[in-house]
């Protein structure tokens, strides 16, 4: 598969998703990065905003196996990942595999359960493994987590850890459509009585596990010369250079914006990055990252509002 193989790729898969959802093409464009980059997403924004629709209509559409979690207070680590349960009539265990064993999984109101049920992802997203009584079990090698969450402000809702965070490498905040958008919306939707599945809106699959593995294998040869490399690491060090940040961002998430501006190079249809990639993905990669000090968050700055001042005081290559 070449470069312009992914283009055409992401094209298609963009096109299949705007059957069923309206918008949200920014969003659509860093969960293909996402995938080809071997990363997660979070997603966040209110309730109704199609954020449930668009992983599910993602998955359909990438052919990939796809899984669902409804994360609620009372959901326990063993709902997720499984557990070996006594079998009465043969006086042995049985593995029973937890939802968590697939290719796409959706954690719908991640942030609606407990800091230790939200842990019981971390070992899954980072090393693609889950362990059940000291038995490490693999997952697929193309296990993506989109998760959802619902605005801090709301109730009955639990702050992600900053392990659980780092761990994603998009977070994408999800607002209100626009007039226009929300029309459409209304005008395609508001017929329906009930919900209707991606597949009911004519969504159709356009890549398969193989097709995927070619991706991310074109995505890993893409060219990343010395000067973006370079710049790369003075925006990750710049977030710990600044008085209004208390915690700046991991080498961990510099190694994931150079990968991630290798997917957006591809689906670019170009075998190099430039530094364009970088400053595009950055916000998005960095947002959850960094922690506000008490004395920028009083005075009202933001996260976003730093990371802007971060890039453009950065000098980019040529």
């Amino acid at each position: 598969m070449t470069v312009e193989d992914v283009r055409a790729l992401g094209q298609s898969i963009r096109a299949e998703i705007g059957k069923a959802v309206v918008g949200h093409d920014a969003t659509v464009d860093l969960l293909l990065v996402a995938l080809f980059a071997g990363g997660h997403i979070l997603l966040e924004g209110p309730p109704g905003t199609a954020k449930t629709l668009l992983a599910h209509s993602f998955a359909q559409t990438v052919g990939l196996d796809f899984g669902r979690i409804q994360f609620t207070p009372d959901l326990m680590p063993g709902d997720i990942i499984g557990a070996n349960l006594f079998n009465f009539q043969t006086s042995t265990f049985t593995l029973t595999r937890g939802p968590i064993f697939t290719e796409l999984l959706l954690a719908d109101e991640i942030n609606r359960t407990s800091p230790k049920t939200q842990a019981a992802l971390l070992e899954a997203m980072q090393e693609r493994t889950v362990t059940i009584d000291g038995d490490s079990l693999p997952l697929s090698a193309r296990f993506t987590v989109v998760a959802t969450q619902n605005p801090i402000e709301q109730q009955g809702v639990y702050p992600l850890p900053e392990a659980q965070l780092d761990r994603f490498l998009f977070k994408q905040t999800i607002g209100y459509p626009n007039a226009e958008e929300e029309r459409r919306i209304i005008a395609g939707h508001g017929a329906r009585q009930a919900a209707m599945s991606p597949a009911d809106w004519g969504v159709e699959r356009r890549a398969d596990a193989a097709t995927i593995d070619a991706a991310v294998a074109t995505v890993a040869g893409v060219t990343l010369v010395d000067d973006v490399i370079d710049y790369i690491v003075a925006l990750i060090r710049g977030t710990r250079a600044v008085a209004e940040l208390e915690s700046g961002a991991s080498p961990r998430s510099g190694a994931m914006l150079a990968g991630a501006a290798r997917a957006r190079a591809a689906l670019d249809g170009r075998d190099f990055v430039i530094p364009d990639d970088v400053k595009a993905l950055a916000p998005a990669l960095l947002r959850h990252r960094l922690i506000l000090a008490p004395a920028a968050e009083i005075g009202g700055r933001t996260v976003e509002e730093v990371v802007t001042q971060i890039i453009d005081t950065i000098e980019v290559p040529r």
